[in-house]
């Protein structure tokens, strides 16, 4: 008896000892390594640079942009993208082209590296629900798919990074925005390394040239596509200001009311009063702005990740 007491209390032992390391291995399973820590890190860093960088590099046009689509109509003091730089510089000066610029950046920061860092997690997770689908483990993401993590990425950054009260006007533009300028320009890259046409890409490398090139590709198309959202969404942040129907139209005969019962009345209201150019008002200097703004934030994005992925594997 004693001895299968023994043997019984041994067995025992021996399950809790067992049991302990299992648990053991579960907790430094579930902890994050120092690898995913400085992945993570690495990610919202270069985030935020890219969005610090891109955002100053194209404030002046910026500025301009926003000045252009709520100026009086009937008292032009901005006609153009060169005139209107021009302008601002004679009139307020060098730090005129920067204005708000410091407001914009601490804005833009923390929305660059949520949205970064929101594309990179939704992409794994789409592509890993993907190809558990189609049960094929070497598949990759398709232009639709990316265009669904960009909009996540969107969400995620917007929610994230503003008041609850301005996310659902966000959100009507940055959706299909963001959305956009990952998918083309995930596209563009994936099909340059497949295709190799006119020797862009040498050893499955795009230079920084190329990749420039298609991030303003990718602005380009994605601008174009939410600018009159854009649009829209400032004329109806000016709904409450004193006279601010007179920034818009004018105190003229044809002054445009700006009660708007919505997104599709200010549509309709902007388009009868002002024509349908008035979606696109200032879109040059915002296409010019847009071009290097994207590609520059792409392009430092990857740079940094990649400056910051050598410093890692050095001090390992």
């Amino acid at each position: 008896m004693a001895s299968e007491d023994v043997k019984t209390s041994e067995s025992a032992v021996s399950k809790f000892v067992n049991l302990a390391e299992e648990a053991k291995l579960a907790k430094e399973e579930i902890k994050p390594t120092k690898y995913q820590v400085y992945s993570v890190c690495k990610s919202l860093i270069a985030g935020g640079v890219a969005g610090g960088v891109s955002r100053t590099a194209v404030a002046p046009l910026e500025r301009l942009k926003i000045l252009l689509q709520v100026q009086n109509p009937h008292n032009i003091k901005y006609n153009g993208t060169v005139q209107g730089l021009k302008y601002i510089w004679r009139t307020e000066g060098f730090r005129g082209l920067f204005k708000g610029n410091g407001t914009n950046c601490a804005r833009i920061v923390p929305n660059s590296a949520v949205k970064f860092f929101s594309y990179e997690q939704a992409s794994k997770g789409i592509l890993y629900l993907y190809q558990q689908q189609t049960g094929n483990d070497d598949a990759q993401l398709t232009p639709l798919l990316r265009l669904g993590a960009g909009a996540c990425a969107g969400i995620i950054a917007m929610s994230a990074t503003y008041p609850m009260d301005m996310v659902r006007g966000r959100l009507t533009v940055q959706i299909p925005y963001v959305g956009l300028n990952f998918a083309v320009y995930e596209s563009l890259k994936d099909w340059l390394i497949k295709s190799k046409p006119f020797g862009f890409v040498e050893d499955n490398e795009i230079g920084i040239v190329t990749r420039l090139a298609c991030g303003a590709a990718a602005g380009t198309v994605g601008q174009t596509v939410a600018y009159p959202l854009d649009v829209i969404r400032r004329r109806m942040q000016m709904v409450g200001w004193t006279n601010a129907s007179s920034i818009v139209a004018g105190d003229g005969r044809n002054k445009a009311p700006l009660e708007y019962n919505g997104m599709i009345d200010a549509f309709r209201k902007t388009v009868r009063h002002e024509g349908f150019r008035a979606l696109y008002k200032g879109l040059v200097p915002n296409s010019v702005k847009v071009v290097p703004s994207i590609a520059i934030a792409f392009v430092t994005y990857e740079q940094v990740k990649d400056i910051m992925g050598v410093e890692f594997r050095i001090s390992d």
